[in-house]
């Protein structure tokens, strides 16, 4: 009996050579786009301590309570989700902020601009746009807490959206106040839930004493209605939170941003003050965010470092993705294709077809030939199925004369070049798609 064949674990997904085109275009956008913005690229692995996420994303929230994955390392006897353990990572932003204090960059130059690109990991239910393993591109601004830098970080994400040319999406805004207004918001919002807890699901009623703000982020349907008849936050704030928010705001306003205010907009994660926000995208239903953000200017300090006010965002690639298919469709096919087919007519002439194929990649042309011994009509019939401009024939006579047969695909033309020459009028040829073409886009 044969084996059972083995798949991908569930809530992961291949990507084959032909699926490439949207995601180049979003990493080559977004990467650009950072630098020109003036971030630097950082790469964090994928293992952490889980003590990183327990404290630095927060104890109570869904990450660390039902998604992420840890694995024990210690005393399997210990019980403490905080005993010796490691974690996939489930966000960047911890990440981020450990190897900024662990390489002391906060001592070579206290304001950093910094991006990642790469996988995270949560444990729940898979469905369209929400995966196990998924993929974020995101940035974090590290030592101001200027409101300029929070309209910033949100203009360069408007800005790698509409270069993609999303137009769908809304951008909605929102502040949670911060150390100083925060206890007297929490305070209020919990008396007034509850009055009515009864109203709650159970994960709400638990989070009225854990972290009360979390019940502004619940998507079950009765403690919407709920919450939908709390006052916005923003009336809460403090002065300061106020004039914070409003240079947010008119920042925006000047840069040509258009976004809404949401006054229950509280992100799911326990480090945020002031501005959060969010850029939803219209073609993706309920679980329609494709970007996440604000500020977070208690974590270095957390985390074990300075005072240091900070903001980011992450892109959810995989939600980009699918925004990107709304809007244009599927990607063209991203397969790579050579320009130039090398036809072999002979076996004896294999081993020169070999070579000449690696001249014309030295030279910086795309190029392939035949490993299956099939016939030449048969290669001849590949070569169009390539799509490739350009054929070279290989035979026996080719090779007394020490020449090559130069045949274009697209008329049928053919004629002869002397072996030494060839590769320089093959790649002169005006059609040719050097490389195998544009990656990016």
């Amino acid at each position: 009996m044969a084996q059972d064949q083995i798949k991908s674990v569930q809530g992961t997904e291949d990507l084959l050579p032909g699926q490439w085109g949207h995601w180049r275009r979003l990493y080559g956008t977004a990467q650009r786009l950072f630098e020109l913005y003036g971030y630097g690229q950082m790469r964090t692995p994928i293992l952490e301590d889980a003590r990183l996420f327990v404290k630095g994303t927060g104890e109570t929230t869904d990450i660390v309570q039902k998604q992420m994955y840890s694995i024990p390392t210690g005393d399997p006897s210990m019980r403490s989700r905080e005993a010796e353990s490691i974690a996939l990572r489930p966000e960047g932003t911890p990440s981020v902020v450990r190897s900024y204090l662990e390489h002391n960059l906060h001592k070579q130059e206290a304001f950093q601009k910094l991006y990642y690109v790469g996988p995270m990991f949560r444990h729940e239910r898979p469905q369209k746009g929400r995966l196990r393993q998924f993929h974020q591109l995101g940035v974090e601004a590290i030592g101001s807490a200027s409101p300029l830098l929070d309209a910033e970080t949100v203009i360069l994400a408007v800005d790698i959206f509409r270069q993609l040319g999303l137009k769908d999406f809304r951008v909605f805004l929102n502040s949670i106040g911060c150390a100083e207004c925060r206890p007297r918001l929490r305070s209020e919002m919990r008396a007034r839930l509850e009055a009515r807890e009864g109203e709650l699901c159970e994960d709400c009623r638990a989070r009225l004493e854990r972290n009360v703000f979390r019940v502004l982020d619940c998507k079950n349907e009765r403690c919407r209605a709920v919450v939908a008849e709390l006052p916005p936050m923003t009336e809460g704030l403090c002065d300061a939170c106020k004039a914070h928010y409003a240079d947010v705001r008119s920042a925006l306003e000047r840069s040509g941003v258009a976004h809404e205010e949401d006054p229950h907009l509280v992100r799911g994660l326990d480090y945020y003050t002031r501005t959060v926000y969010e850029i939803k995208h219209a073609g993706l239903g309920a679980r329609d965010t494709i970007c996440g953000g604000g500020r977070y200017d208690g974590l270095v300090e957390l985390l074990g470092g300075p005072s240091m006010p900070c903001v980011g965002f992450a892109i959810g690639a995989e939600a980009t993705i699918l925004a990107m298919e709304a809007e244009a469709g599927p990607a063209a096919d991203t397969t790579p294709r050579p320009s130039v087919y090398v036809v072999c007519f002979a076996e004896g002439a294999r081993a020169e077809c070999s070579a000449l194929a690696q001249e014309l990649r030295h030279a910086g042309v795309a190029a392939d030939m035949d490993f299956q011994q099939r016939s030449p009509k048969a290669q001849m019939r590949a070569a169009g199925k390539l799509s490739a401009a350009v054929c070279l024939l290989l035979g026996p006579d080719e090779l007394k004369r020490d020449e090559v047969s130069v045949r274009t695909m697209a008329d049928g033309r053919q004629w002869n070049v002397p072996r030494a020459s060839v590769v320089r009028e093959v790649s002169a040829l005006a059609k040719l798609k050097k490389g195998g073409g544009d990656a990016a886009e």
